[in-house]
This record gives structure tokens, sequence and C-alpha cells, in this order.
């Protein structure tokens, strides 16, 4: 009899100990955070560390204009802890389902919304059409992507209990030391660009920050607006065209995610001896790229951005 008290005891002290095992597993398992882009998800990455499990909808190389997800990652979306999209029209292809998520109760966070946007940058030439409405492109601009660092720190900290506080304070301020250095090391490569050459020929308007933060004039862009998914006439190019023979502009700069057709025509019709050169303006690049990261990213433009307006 004394052996089956003791035998039960052990069951029930077992018993006991794997609910309070079940339990802490549950309290322990990590949140989901979702995000559109790769380049936010990159920043999320830097910040969250392994405090929460960080999903990107955007694969490399992705346009993100025109992405779109599976059914399987829109249901993702509405069981998130937190969903981060750049906002401002950027993500058009998955606006309705990030919309879906937040109509049931996701919190949301829409990173470009909230650190004062700039209107596109108007230029003469292709896509004036933009010129009233606020880019999305706050990327561009290391000073604003520290800025929204600390917005996302802030709302990861709020809204995703397995997030420990203090790990994603400090996680944020030592990616935010990063960032500041890429700041000042593109600042320092680009006082070689004389004053007369800073000029940005783009194939979208998508360096209106980037021009503000670092002193450059955006001459133009190949297609109309701020997204990838308009189209330019031929008095478009033809007009584009005039603005880079009167200015010498020596490059025209296109995403290396997309053809670069438009850029060379623009190219022949301005008559010039014009370089058309691939940036990484809008996804993260594959591996191998150079542009893995959003640092990496950042320094493989400057260095390029760099050499073509010294050549």
């Amino acid at each position: 009899m004394r052996a089956g008290r003791t035998l039960a005891c052990v069951l029930a002290a077992c018993t006991a100990l794997t609910g309070c095992a079940a339990l802490t597993g549950a309290e322990e398992k990590p949140g989901t955070i979702v995000v559109t882009t790769n380049i936010l998800g990159d920043l999320v990455s830097n910040i969250v560390g392994t405090e929460a499990d960080v999903v990107v909808l955007m694969q490399p190389g992705a346009d993100p204009h025109s992405f779109g997800i599976s059914a399987q990652q829109a249901a993702r979306l509405e069981s998130a802890d937190l969903l981060i999209y750049n906002g401002l029209g950027l993500e058009e292809g998955v606006l309705r389902h990030v919309e879906a998520a937040a109509d049931q109760g996701v919190p949301v966070l829409a990173v470009a919304d909230v650190p004062d946007p700039l209107p596109f940058a108007a230029g003469t030439g292709a896509g004036d059409g933009a010129a009233d409405l606020p880019d999305p492109h706050f990327w561009t601009d290391p000073q604003r992507v520290s800025d929204a660092v600390d917005l996302i720190a802030d709302a990861v900290t709020a809204n995703v209990p397995s997030a420990d506080p203090d790990t994603v304070r400090e996680n944020t301020a030592e990616y935010g030391g990063r960032i500041d250095e890429l700041d000042a090391w593109m600042e320092s490569s680009f006082s070689r660009i004389p004053a007369q050459r800073r000029q940005l020929v783009t194939n979208h308007h998508v360096f209106g920050y980037f021009a503000s933060r670092f002193g450059f004039t955006v001459t133009g862009a190949v297609i109309p607006g701020g997204t990838t998914l308009a189209s330019p006439s031929s008095s478009d190019l033809e007009e584009l065209a005039g603005e880079i023979r009167e200015a010498s502009v020596p490059a025209i700069f296109i995403d290396s995610s997309q053809p670069d057709r438009l850029a060379q025509v623009l190219a022949r019709e301005a008559g010039l001896d014009v370089a058309v050169v691939g940036l990484f303006t809008e996804s993260l690049g594959a591996a191998g790229s150079g542009a893995e990261t959003y640092l990496d990213m950042m320094r493989t433009n400057t260095e390029r951005i760099t050499a073509a307006l010294t050549r």
C-alpha cells in the first residue's frame, strides 16, 4: 500500500511538472511579426533578433509595387502579433490584405506614414504627375531609417509579448549606431562628386529622400510617377532626353531588378555618352549581389553612384 501511494505521488508530480512545462512553453513561444517588404524585413530582424519570428512576404529582387501573396500568406497576416508595412501606396499588390488584417484587429504599423513624408521630387521630364503625392521611398535617407527603427522598436515592445523590451532596446541602439555610421560614410563618399554633376535620372521616382539628404537634384525619371506600373509616352522620353542634354547628365540609374530597355533608348535619344547604371533601389538583392542587407544595399549604391558621377 505504501509503495502504491509513493508511485501515485511520483505520477502526480510528473503530471504537474509536465503541465508546468507545457504552460511555460506556451508562454515562451515566440510571437510572429509579418513584414511586407524585404528592406523593412531586414530592419525588423535587426531590431528583434531572436525575440520573435519575422516573416517577410517579399522575395529578394521583387518589385514592391506589384508583388502579390498567396492565400496561405494572407492568412498569416491575420494571425500575426504585429504587421509592419511601408505604406503611402508602395505595396499596391497587397494593400487589401493589409487592410483586411487591420479589420481583424491585427496591430498594424505603416512606417512611411509617420516620419513627415516628402512629396515626390518635382523635376522636369517624364513623371511630373507624381509631384503632389507623398513619396513612400523613405529608406533612401539613412537618417529617416534611423527614425523608423525607433518607431518599429516601440511597436514591437507594445504588441509582441515574447519580445523582451530591454533586449529590443539594446538591439535598436546597436543597429541605430551602424546606420549612423553608414550615413556619415555616404556623406563622405558623395563629397567627391562636384555640385554640377549631382544630377539624378532614374527609371522611376525613387530618390527624393536621398536627394534631399545628400544634396542632389532629381532631373527626372524614365517611368512616370512613383510606381513601376506606369509607362512613359514618346513625348515624355523626348522631353527628358532634352533635360539630360541640357544638364549634361552623365548617367541614368535603374533598378537592377527592372529591364533597362527604356533607359538604353533614353541614353541613345540624349545623344551623349550616358552610362546606364544598375542600383538596388526598392528591394534587397539575392545572395552574392552585394545588397543582401539594407546596409550592404546602401553601400553598393553609394559606390556605384559615386563612380558614375565622377567618371
